[in-house]
C-alpha cells in the first residue's frame, strides 16, 4: 500500500485545554491523540458527534424521552415508556460503579459532544442531512446523560417470562420447550396464588416500546395528540421476539501453544441487528500512558472490545436473567404487600410535545419497578424488577475499567465492575496468558428460578447478586483456548440453584463448530480465525441431512432429486451453492411451520412459538415420539420427505425450474436501512444493499435473516481478529462504513468488503498509522 497525501483540516474548539489531533486512515477508523486523558476523551466526544450526530442524538433523545419535542405527538407514549426506565438513583454511586474517574471521563465526553454542537450552528453546512430533512437541530448533552439511560441494554427475560405463562396456562412444558430450551432442564417453578391465563403478552406493550427502535413513518409523524396512545406498539410480538433470539456474538482466545506465531490470537465478533449506520465504531483512544483500539458504541465513551497495547478483551451475551415480572392485586395506586397494602411511588412528569403544549403524565413504581400495565376493573398491575435500577447498570459502560487493564489480576478486579448486559468475557495478553469468565450482575433466587411471573406481594424476592468473586474462571485451559458463542457454557458441576444465572440460552451450534475448527488441525493462524468469523458451517444441516440421506429414495422425482441434490453438500451455506438454498428454504418454510402444526395443537398459540428452537426442533427430529402419532420415526420420516419435496418445489418457483439456477445468495441478502428510508426520501442514498450473503443464525458467520422474505438483518457488523503482541497485524471490519454521514465516504464503502468476508488492517503503530492515513483534523483550543 502507498502512502498518500492525507487532506489537512485545522479547527479551534472551545474546551480543549491542548493542541490534539483526529488522522482518519483510508478504511474511516479515526485514530485520536491527545497530551491528557481529559482531552482524549474529550476529543472521543467531539470525533463521535462529527461522524455519528444524527445518531447519536436519537440514541441520546430516545432513551431520555424526549423524542415528542422533536417529532410530535406519535412519539410521546414512546417518551412515556422510556422515562420508566431511567436510573433514578444516587448519581455518585452511579458514577463510581464504573471507574474512580468515570464521572470526569463523561464530563470530557459529552464537552467534547457539544463542542460539536456548537461548532454545528457556527457552520450550517456541516449539519447532517437527516436534521435537515426533519427540520431538529442536535441537542446539548450533561455527563448524567451517558448513564441514565438503561434501554439501550440488550435485556432477558421478561417476554419469555410472559410467554412461557400464556403457554403453560394453555398447554404444557413440552410445547413451551418448541419456543424456547431450557438449560439445564427443569419444570418451571409454578408461583402459588397467580393465575396464569390472566396474563396476555399485551401487559408487555411498555416494555417492548421502552427497549425499541426509533421508527419514522408520515403517518407517524403526523399523528394528532388525541390519538398519541396509538403509537404505543410499534413492534409486532414476533419480530421482538426474533430480535431477541438473534442478537448475540462469538469470541474466542487462543493460547500462543495453538497458534503457528507463538504468540496469543483474539477474536470477537458481536451479533446485533444491521443497520445503517452501524451500532458500533472502531476508535483509536491515544494519549501518554494510555493507547488502545477498538470497538464501542459510539454514544458511550471508551471502548469494549479491543485491546491496549499490552491485554486484548472481547465480549459475548451471556444469559444471566437479569430481570423479573411481577404481578400485583391492586387497588388504585397501592398493592399489596406483606400483610397490607402500600401505595406506588407516582411521579407526575412533563413531556414536551411538537405543535403542542407541554403534557404531563404519571410514572408508577413499586418497590420492585416500573409499572408497565394496569387493569383496573381486575385490580391487577404489572411491573418488571431489573437490574438497571441499581447503580453501575448502563450497559457497557465499565468498559472504562476493564480496556485498562494490563494483567489478568487487574482484569478479575475491572470485571467485578461489570453491571449490564451479562456477558462472557474472553481476555489475551502479550505474556500469553488466555483467560475466560462471565461478567454482570446475576440475581439470586432463592425460591424460584425466574422463568415465570410472580406475585408482587413479597414472597418472591431476591437475595442479592451473585459475588463476582464466585463467578467461574478458565485460565490458560490445556485445550490451549477459550471461547463462546452465548451458549450454555457454566462448569458441568455448576450448582445451578445454589448460584443462579438463568436456564435460556442460545442453541449451541456456533459454540461447538466454534470448538471443532480450533481442536482440528495444525497451529493456528489470523487466517484461520478470519476464516471462522466468515465459517458457513450449518451443525442443524449436518444433522437434519443424515436423517434426510436415511430416506428411503423416493418415488416422486423432486424428493430423488432433492436427496441427490443434499447427498454430496458439505453442509456449508455458501452464498452461490443451490444446496443451501433447497436447505435453508426445506427448514424455514416448510418443516418447522408443518412440525408447530403437528405438535401445537392448539392454533391460536402458534404464533407465540416463534421462530421456534432450534435445539428443540432438532431433537423432535432425532428423537420422534407419541406426539407425532402411533408410529414415531414413520410419521418423522413422511414429514421429512413431504417437506423435502415441498421445499423442491419452492425453490423451482422462487428461482426457476432447474438446480443449476439456484443459489442461496439469490434469497438472503443483506441489507442496512436507515431509519428514515421509510419516509422514501434519498432511499438509494441512506439505505446500503443488498449483497449476497451465506451462513444463517446457526453458522459461526451469523446471519440471521426475516422468514418472510429471507433477508438479513442480523449478524456481525463489527469483526476483530488481533495478534497479541503484533498488533499492527490486526485486522478488522465494520458494515456498513465507519460514518454516519450519508455524504461521507466512509458511509458505505465497508460494505462489499463485508458481504465478501474480506478485512482491513486495524493499525495500531504511529508509523503504520500515519502511512494510511487520508484526512487529518488538527485541533487548537480557543484562546
Amino acid at each position: 500500500m502507498t502512502q498518500t497525501v492525507p487532506r489537512d483540516e485545522a479547527m479551534v474548539v472551545e474546551g480543549l485545554q491542548q493542541p490534539a489531533s483526529i488522522h482518519i486512515d483510508r478504511w474511516g477508523i479515526a485514530h485520536l491523540r491527545a497530551e491528557g486523558e481529559q482531552d482524549l476523551f474529550f476529543v472521543q466526544g467531539f470525533n463521535a458527534a462529527r461522524d455519528r450526530l444524527w445518531q447519536i442524538d436519537l440514541w441520546r433523545k430516545r432513551g431520555l424521552g424526549l423524542l415528542a419535542a422533536d417529532f410530535g405527538p406519535g412519539y410521546l407514549a414512546q417518551d412515556h415508556a422510556s422515562r420508566l426506565f431511567l436510573y433514578r438513583g444516587d448519581m455518585q454511586a452511579e458514577f463510581d460503579a464504573y471507574a474512580p474517574d468515570a464521572r470526569a471521563i463523561c464530563e470530557a465526553f459529552v464537552a467534547g459532544i457539544n463542542a460539536y454542537v456548537t461548532l454545528v450552528e457556527a457552520e450550517p453546512e456541516r449539519l447532517p442531512p437527516e436534521f435537515v430533512a426533519l427540520g431538529t437541530r442536535p441537542a446539548r448533552w450533561a455527563a448524567e446523560d451517558v448513564v441514565r439511560i438503561r434501554s439501550h441494554s440488550l435485556t432477558r427475560n421478561a417476554l419469555s417470562e410472559v410467554l412461557r405463562a400464556v403457554v403453560l396456562s394453555r398447554a404444557d412444558l413440552a410445547t413451551d420447550l418448541l419456543r424456547k430450551n431450557l438449560e439445564p432442564m427443569r419444570e418451571p417453578v409454578r408461583p402459588e396464588g397467580l393465575d396464569l391465563s390472566a396474563l396476555t403478552t399485551e401487559c408487555l406493550a411498555t416494555f417492548k416500546l421502552a427497549t425499541a427502535a426509533v421508527t419514522f413513518s408520515p403517518e407517524r409523524l403526523a399523528a394528532p395528540l388525541a390519538e398519541w396512545r396509538r403509537w404505543s406498539q410499534l413492534d409486532d410480538l414476533g419480530s421482538v421476539v426474533l430480535g431477541a433470539e438473534m442478537e448475540g456474538s462469538n469470541n474466542w482466545a487462543i493460547h500462543g501453544s495453538r497458534t503457528e506465531s507463538g504468540r496469543p490470537i483474539l477474536a470477537s465478533d458481536p451479533h446485533r441487528a444491521h443497520a445503517a449506520p452501524s451500532l458500533r465504531y472502531l476508535v483509536h483512544l491515544d494519549s501518554p500512558g494510555f493507547n488502545a483500539i477498538g470497538a464501542g458504541e459510539p454514544a458511550v465513551p471508551g471502548i469494549s472490545i479491543g485491546h491496549n497495547g499490552t491485554a486484548a478483551f472481547a465480549l459475548t451475551i451471556h444469559g444471566a436473567d437479569q430481570e423479573d415480572v411481577y404481578v400485583y392485586q391492586a387497588e388504585g395506586d397501592s398493592y399489596l404487600y406483606g400483610d397490607g397494602f402500600e401505595a406506588m411511588s407516582v411521579i407526575e412528569e412533563e413531556f414536551a410535545v411538537k405543535g403542542h403544549p407541554p403534557q404531563t403524565l404519571p410514572l408508577r413504581f413499586t418497590r420492585h419497578g416500573p409499572v408497565i400495565a394496569r387493569d383496573i376493573a381486575a385490580r391487577r398491575a404489572v411491573a418488571i424488577r431489573s437490574v438497571w435500577s441499581q447503580p453501575g447498570a448502563a450497559p457497557y459502560l465499565a468498559s472504562l475499567s476493564t480496556m485498562r487493564a494490563r494483567s489478568l489480576d487487574e482484569f478479575r478486579q475491572a470485571v467485578r465492575r461489570w453491571g449490564t448486559p451479562s456477558v462472557n468475557k474472553v481476555y489475551a495478553d502479550v505474556g500469553g496468558t488466555v483467560a475466560w469468565t462471565p461478567a454482570g450482575y446475576a440475581p439470586q433466587r432463592p425460591n424460584w428460578d425466574g422463568l415465570l411471573p410472580v406475585p408482587g406481594d413479597g414472597r418472591y424476592e431476591w437475595s442479592g447478586l451473585l459475588d463476582p468473586a464466585e463467578h467461574p474462571w478458565r485460565v490458560d485451559p490445556l485445550q490451549g483456548f477459550v471461547h463462546s458463542a452465548n451458549e450454555q457454557n457454566l462448569p458441568e458441576d455448576w450448582p445451578h440453584e445454589q448460584k443462579t444465572y438463568g436456564y435460556e440460552w442460545t442453541e449451541s451450534s456456533r459454540s461447538l463448530r466454534i470448538r471443532e475448527a480450533l481442536t482440528r488441525g495444525p497451529l493456528l493462524t489470523l487466517a484461520d480465525c478470519t476464516a471462522l468469523q466468515t465459517d458457513v458451517t450449518s451443525l442443524p444441516a449436518r444433522r437434519l441431512c443424515a436423517l434426510i440421506q436415511a430416506l428411503p429414495r423416493g418415488g416422486e422425482p423432486e424428493l430423488w432429486a432433492a436427496q441427490t441434490l443434499l447427498e454430496e453438500w458439505d453442509h456449508r451455506l455458501e452464498a452461490d451453492s443451490a444446496a443451501a438454498a433447497l436447505f435453508e428454504v426445506f427448514l424455514t418454510k416448510h418443516l418447522k411451520p408443518r412440525l408447530l402444526t403437528a405438535l401445537a395443537t392448539d392454533a391460536s398459540l402458534r404464533p407465540l412459538l416463534l421462530p421456534q428452537d432450534t435445539e428443540s426442533l432438532l431433537r423432535v427430529m432425532e428423537q420422534p415420539d407419541s406426539r407425532l402419532g402411533p408410529d414415531p420415526a414413520g410419521a418423522r420420516d413422511a414429514l421429512l420427505a413431504g417437506c423435502l419435496v415441498a421445499a423442491f418445489r419452492d425453490c423451482g418457483e422462487r428461482m426457476g425450474l432447474s438446480p443449476s439456477e439456484w443459489s442461496w445468495g439469490r434469497l438472503h441478502r443483506g441489507y442496512f436501512s436507515h431509519a428514515l428510508s421509510a419516509l422514501g426520501a434519498d432511499q438509494g442514498k441512506l439505505d446500503v444493499g443488498s449483497f449476497p450473503l451465506g451462513g444463517s443464525a446457526s453458522t459461526p458467520m451469523h446471519t440471521g435473516y426475516r422468514p418472510s422474505d429471507f433477508r438479513c438483518n442480523y449478524g456481525a457488523s463489527v469483526r476483530l481478529v488481533m495478534d497479541v503482541g503484533e498488533w499492527d497485524r490486526s485486522l478488522c471490519m465494520n458494515a456498513p462504513g465507519q460514518s454516519g454521514d450519508p455524504a461521507s465516504p466512509h458511509y458505505a464503502d465497508l460494505a462489499p468488503l463485508w458481504a465478501r468476508g474480506e478485512y482491513v488492517p486495524l493499525l495500531y503503530s504511529r508509523g503504520a498509522v500515519d502511512a494510511m492515513v487520508t484526512h487529518r483534523i488538527r485541533l487548537q483550543p480557543a484562546a
